[in-house]
């Protein structure tokens, strides 16, 4: 039996999975199918009333049969109005589709980054812990030789011990974060996934970049035209539907000494509510305060946009503002460090202690700046999704 073929994904083809396969962004498609049957269900004539009725006296010498059929109109854009709302709610469920698939492509992408991030910090941990081996083996040398206290090569590996459990933790995050990710992926829990790449180094976008169209905003402008039409909607329902109809009648009558008479009757009737007690006016002013809060909360979720977006930029910044500082400043520092301890302990006028420790605190440093790439490319995420970039 053969096994299922690994998934492999990277940060350049993760949204294009989560767009064909989440079982998530699956299921909320059919809130469009569901908007569609609504619509085809609203702005309909009720179905009309066949009566009949039959009359006779004891004997039924005398009876009189009569049937007729009705059917109620609206005297006003009711019917209009329901398929206008039910059109806009169409146009909503496919917004808020859209904004279920915002929402996983960030949990997806930001998965993606962890993980790679993980790895590069593995690599410098693996760096530092093999550092620390030999750093902890040539102080054991000396504490055999009575050269040093036993106490330092006691710390040397304990820092070595340390940093292997990081490692593992390392390998632990990066489980769990791959267990976080194949759900959304729409990977079967027996099916292995793979994700591939690195993080590319950090470049600043534009500033000039514009808020783009973002799909929970346009699903609040839609919920505000779908309220004002309600509003309409209610002020039309204050006038009942008016009910006309037909009825065909026969009557047969005893008429004495002459025998018995029959006769047809055709007629027509109407109905038509008086709006004495009910205006509507509750449900009027419901729709009314509705109308205004939804237009409420679209003027608040632009001011939220424009936060999301300036902190995710800022954070975004900073983080280059510390990965370039590292990269030019720290690290050459560090790579000088390393030089003039290597070179003294060559000559004789150094320890063999500060040449480790110098790589040890360059390693240190490479790990600071992988720390704020990754926080770089996490706000990169979330700053793309908060301006409604797309993301395939």
């Amino acid at each position: 039996m053969l096994a299922d073929p690994e998934v492999v994904v990277s940060l350049s083809t993760v949204g294009r999975r989560i767009h064909h396969q989440s079982p998530d962004l699956t299921a909320a498609r059919l809130r469009i199918q569901e908007a569609h049957g609504r619509a085809n269900q609203t702005g309909r004539l009720s179905n009309p009333q066949v009566e009949a009725a039959f009359e006779g006296n004891r004997g039924f010498h005398e009876t009189k049969f009569q049937v007729g059929f009705t059917q109620k109109f609206p005297v006003t854009d009711r019917l209009r109005l329901e398929r206008e709302i039910s059109q806009i709610e169409i146009k909503l469920s496919e917004a808020e589709v859209l904004e279920v698939e915002r929402r996983l492509m960030d949990q997806a992408c930001s998965c993606v980054v962890n993980i790679l991030a993980e790895r590069s910090q593995r690599r410098l941990l693996r760096e530092q812990a093999a550092l620390s081996g030999d750093l902890a083996e040539l102080l054991s040398q000396r504490v055999a030789k009575g050269e040093i206290s036993p106490v330092d090569a006691s710390q040397a590996r304990l820092e070595a011990a340390s940093l292997a459990v990081e490692i593992r933790q390392s390998d632990l995050a990066e489980t769990t974060l791959v267990g976080e990710l194949k759900p959304l992926l729409g990977i079967a829990p027996w099916q292995g996934l793979v994700v591939t790449g690195a993080l590319p180094e950090p470049k600043l976008p534009l500033r000039s970049v514009a808020i783009t169209s973002r799909p929970d905003m346009d699903a609040a402008r839609l919920d505000v035209q779908a309220a004002a039409a309600a509003v309409d909607l209610e002020k039309a329902r204050r006038y009942d539907d008016v009910e006309g109809g037909i009825f065909l009648a026969t009557d047969r009558t005893k008429d004495a000494p002459l025998g018995y008479d029959r006769e047809g009757i055709v007629g027509l009737q109407l109905k038509v509510p008086w709006p004495l007690w009910d205006h509507h006016e509750g449900a009027i002013q419901e729709a009314s305060a509705k109308h205004e809060r939804k237009q409420a909360e679209v003027q608040a979720l632009h001011r939220v946009i424009g936060l999301e977006a300036e902190a995710a930029l800022a954070e975004m910044i900073e983080s280059h503002h510390i990965i370039r500082e590292i990269q030019t400043t720290l690290l050459p520092l560090a790579e000088e460090q390393v030089a003039l301890s290597e070179n003294g302990q060559r000559s004789g006028l150094g320890d063999i202690q500060d040449v480790f420790r110098a790589r040890e605190k360059r390693l240190q440093l490479a790990a600071s700046r992988l720390e704020a790439i990754r926080t770089f490319h996490i706000a990169r995420v979330r700053y793309e999704i908060a301006i409604g970039k797309p993301t395939i």
